[in-house]
């Protein structure tokens, strides 16, 4: 019986990567539900059990790829590559209304520059706090502060250190993670209620899997509108982060 479900994993590895994913996204919808009352969304949840498995099997498996260095887990490396995820993140647009999208204006492009420029600050300040000097370092781990994806582009671009890139993912993950867990207790306060602030909220966090979750456990309704200028506040980032940002670091640090 192990052996035929080992075989069906290991030959139909990207269904068993939707089957799996889709078993930790059910005890983490459980976990938010009953065990914080839904304050805290189950995706956030789902992001950190997954941080947490890709760590234990990079210790079992001393590889590169986290659990899907493991043959039956080998699918969850597409399922979570760079193809579905931008599938993902494009579809999210389909639900917009074009008329609600137009309203956000000048505030949209504005939470976009400042949700751009003001954590790639924060990023760099802190790569210099812990002794980084050099451009590249500084540019790519202020970059992950914009977004997770912000960062290794940046990294890529520039030729950073692997554990560069590295630090640089895991500042912009637990930048969506506290925005995630964080949106739906703040959402009250800020009137995070229509998709005009939804839409200004995405361009200032950035994050689009932090964004939506956060949305998603605030009001569903409101996730397109956050997503969209989330996904365009990403797009901006790749742009600038290696160009732009790049170069202004390196005139300050030399």
């Amino acid at each position: 019986m192990l052996h035929m479900i080992e075989h069906v994993f290991v030959e139909q590895s990207l269904v068993a990567a939707f089957a799996v994913v889709g078993a930790l996204m059910l005890v983490s919808n459980g976990a938010s539900r009953w065990l914080t009352a839904g304050r805290v969304h189950g995706s956030a949840i789902a992001i950190v059990l997954g941080l947490g498995l890709a760590y234990v099997a990079g210790l079992y498996t001393g590889g590169q790829k986290g659990i899907a260095d493991l043959p039956v887990f080998a699918g969850i490396g597409l399922m979570g590559g760079a193809m579905l995820r931008d599938f993902a993140i494009v579809a999210t647009a389909f639900e917009v209304d074009v008329v609600e999208a137009r309203r956000a204006g000048l505030l949209g492009v504005l939470a976009l520059a400042l949700g751009t420029v003001i954590p790639f600050i924060v990023g760099a300040l802190t790569a210099v706090a812990f002794g980084y000097t050099d451009a590249v370092s500084i540019t790519t781990i202020g970059a992950g502060a914009v977004t997770y994806i912000v960062g290794p582009v940046t990294g890529a671009a520039l030729g950073a250190d692997s554990a560069v890139m590295a630090l640089s993912i895991a500042t912009g993950v637990t930048k969506a993670v506290m925005v995630m867990v964080g949106t739906p207790l703040v959402a009250k306060l800020i009137g995070l209620d229509n998709p005009r602030s939804a839409m200004a909220f995405g361009g200032l966090m950035g994050t689009v899997s932090g964004v939506a979750g956060g949305l998603a456990a605030t009001d569903p309704k409101l996730v397109p509108y956050g997503a969209l200028t989330a996904t365009f506040h990403t797009g901006i980032g790749c742009l600038v982060g290696p160009s732009l940002f790049y170069l202004t670091v390196r005139a300050i640090v030399g």
